[in-house]
């Protein structure tokens, strides 16, 4: 299972892709936007794991380009993010997330079952 993880945050890069590549995902990482686009169609990933605060293009930049884009827009994208205000959420649900977790409360196990979730709801 591939998953792309697109996050500025060196911390959390690291140690979800380690915590993820522990429990068998292949794992690659975006530190923004654009760079994301490019890894997804490189990586092919299962899954998508979308910062919404990050440079040069942000997580709803992100999802706008995806949903315009034949390869990318069956990917399920998971949102985890500190902005976790109702407006922010149904934005990113709008633009075609398949959930939102608020990266405050972050908690491995949480996010693990919260994937496992959002593979098996594929977009059709």
């Amino acid at each position: 299972m591939n998953v792309l993880i697109v996050e500025d945050d060196v911390f959390f890069q690291k140690f979800y892709s380690t915590k993820l590549g522990e429990v068998g995902f292949r794992v690659d990482v975006a530190s923004d936007g654009n760079q994301g686009i490019v890894k997804a169609r490189e990586f092919k990933p299962d899954l998508i794991i979308l910062d919404i605060i990050m440079p040069n293009k942000d997580g709803f930049g992100f999802l706008q380009d995806v949903a315009k884009d034949e390869s990318l827009k069956k990917i399920p994208i998971l949102v985890f993010s500190t902005l976790g205000q109702e407006q922010d959420v149904q934005k990113a649900l709008k633009l075609g997330a398949i959930g939102y977790v608020n990266k405050t409360f972050f908690d491995f196990d949480k996010l693990k079952s919260r994937i496992e979730e959002a593979i098996k709801a594929k977009k059709p």
